[in-house]
């Protein structure tokens, strides 16, 4: 079972044949994928799953936590499974390609506060952008 289905059971989320395929297309290590690709996808596997019970399915996911939603430079936004795993992401500026990235120290930790202008800061997003080797 998917690390994703697993999370997801253990919050209580009643686990459909639709829903198990949406969780189990999204598992995996830097999975980014659109809401039509994970569509297309479910639908190799599912074919009578329909494009609004995907996109509903994710909306319910992003909802508990359980996945993000990556947004990049007006392109379709992306889902990450990995929501529980720090990290940050390195995107090609050509393709759009998305790597989850995970250096070492805290962003959040090496802000001085004086340069947090009084806020209480809650959550750092750190955005890698370059060419990926396809694209050089």
């Amino acid at each position: 079972m998917s690390d994703l289905l697993e999370r997801l059971r253990g919050r209580g989320w009643r686990v459909t044949s639709q829903r198990r395929v949406v969780a189990e297309v999204l598992d995996g290590d830097h999975v980014h994928l659109t809401a039509d690709e994970v569509h297309a996808r479910a639908a190799h596997l599912l074919p009578e799953i329909s494009r609004a019970t995907v996109y509903n399915t994710l909306g319910e996911m992003v909802s508990l936590g359980e996945v993000m939603e990556v947004s990049t430079d007006g392109r379709a936004k992306r889902y990450d499974p990995n929501a529980h795993h720090p990290h940050q992401h390195l995107i090609c500026s050509n393709c759009g390609t998305i790597r989850d990235v995970h250096p070492s120290g805290n962003p959040l930790a090496d802000l001085p506060q004086e340069e947090r202008f009084g806020f209480t800061v809650s959550e750092v997003e750190v955005t890698y952008r370059g060419l990926c080797p396809s694209c050089t």
